[in-house]
């Protein structure tokens, strides 16, 4: 979703478009972006998967606008449209519910509604089609709404078809929608200006042709904003690299699965840590995926382990997640185990049948997703590690790499 100097879509804002299939969801976006995004027809249903699109939003900035399918499809098709509507809820950091003013509230988004509410979502009602109602169908479909809301404030009449209501609701939504100011660093609040860090970048066949994957280049980029020194490295050069150096670096970061080597060649009294721990920490989930780990413990011959990933690149033979983790894993517990795998968006609400998660950093969810993936996890009481944290476990340098954070 974009490119290399776009801002990555985890640290967008994300705006979701939910409503009844001819609500008008798709063309109130499309008003609201000023650009045809999602397809608009009188069928209903046109809309069949969410539709995702990275942008910049004035007054807001850089966002992820989403579209998705109608709340009330119908038949088995239908139910997993639904279904996939709901999912963009656990991505969204504000939503906008949109109605059929002639309609009015129906019972699809009185539910929808308070699902919102519960994941503490903010949102804003959108009344559609206010060209076409004559004054006691306004009046009818105002008395259906949840009482004490405020037009301006909890909902606006709109007309997508003529435009009007658009620029309220995009000051509204820059309201809504606006982050606090994110204070928290990747990396920086580790360093002094003119430190040096120590990057170690395997590159083998999942690395993309010409540049770096996103995690090492937010790193980068942290290290820079906090004016301090970055020097990338590819695992078999690390020693003579630090050996090289007029002083001693303030740390090393290295990808997960070089971790022992990387261990081994850094210097007891410089500082590890992985890219991994860096983003479970940026995340706001070390804490809990640090215990998770030492979950591996527990497992016993027969149980499922889901090792689920963020993003959907194409698996690459010897792929990290789908061969290597199972195998260091089985290996370590020396227990026969079943494993099963999740990329993207896939990831079910119903985790119990699993004695332990292993999710990667999560560089591409946004802290929103995560944090329901954590809470998912937790309700259900399996364990949720990822995988540079398990990595670093099972090779005894777990609380090695812990100590730039003070654990």
């Amino acid at each position: 979703m974009g490119g290399m100097n776009q801002t990555p879509a985890s640290e967008r804002v994300h705006i979701g478009f939910f409503g009844k299939r001819n609500a008008g969801k798709s063309s109130v976006m499309n008003k609201v972006t000023g650009q045809n995004l999602a397809v608009v027809s009188d069928v209903k249903g046109t809309t069949t998967d969410p539709v995702y699109k990275a942008m910049e939003l004035l007054p807001l900035g850089p966002v992820v606008m989403m579209d998705t399918p109608g709340i009330d499809d119908q038949g088995e098709l239908g139910s997993l449209r639904v279904k996939k509507s709901y999912q963009v809820l656990n991505k969204t950091d504000a939503a906008v519910l949109v109605i059929d003013g002639k309609n009015g509230m129906s019972q699809e988004d009185q539910a929808l509604l308070e699902r919102i509410k519960k994941k503490k979502i903010p949102s804003i009602l959108v009344l559609n089609k206010r060209d076409m109602l004559e004054p006691e169908e306004v009046c009818q479909t105002l008395a259906g709404l949840p009482k004490g809301y405020e037009e301006g404030r909890d909902f606006l009449w709109v007309s997508a078809r003529e435009g009007t209501g658009i620029q309220e609701l995009k000051e509204r939504l820059a309201v809504l929608a606006k982050p606090e100011e994110n204070q928290k660093k990747i990396i920086g609040d580790l360093l002094s200006p003119g430190d040096f860090v120590v990057l170690v970048v395997p590159i083998d066949k999942a690395a993309p042709k010409g540049r770096l994957i996103l995690p090492q280049q937010q790193t980068i980029r942290d290290i820079l904003d906090s004016n301090g020194i970055s020097v990338v490295v590819k695992e078999d050069r690390l020693k003579e690299t630090l050996e090289g150096l007029e002083r001693k670096p303030r740390m090393v970061v290295t990808d997960s699965q070089v971790f022992k080597k990387v261990s081994q060649d850094t210097p007891r009294e410089i500082l590890l840590t992985s890219f991994s721990i860096l983003f479970a920490r940026y995340k706001g989930n070390l804490e809990t995926t640090v215990q998770g780990a030492r979950a591996l413990e527990n497992l016993r011959d027969g149980d499922q382990v889901l090792i689920s990933e963020g993003c959907t690149h194409h698996r690459q033979c010897g792929d990290i997640g789908t061969v290597k983790l199972p195998g260091w894993i089985q290996k370590y517990t020396g227990k026969n185990l079943k494993f099963s795998f999740t990329s993207g968006t896939e990831f079910s609400e119903e985790l119990g049948e699993y004695s332990l998660i292993v999710h990667c950093g999560g560089c591409m969810l946004n802290e929103r997703e995560m944090k329901y993936r954590l809470s998912c996890a937790q309700d259900q009481g399996v364990p949720m590690t990822n995988y540079g944290i398990l990595i670093a476990y099972m090779n005894g340098i777990l609380e090695r790499s812990l100590e730039p954070f003070g654990l």
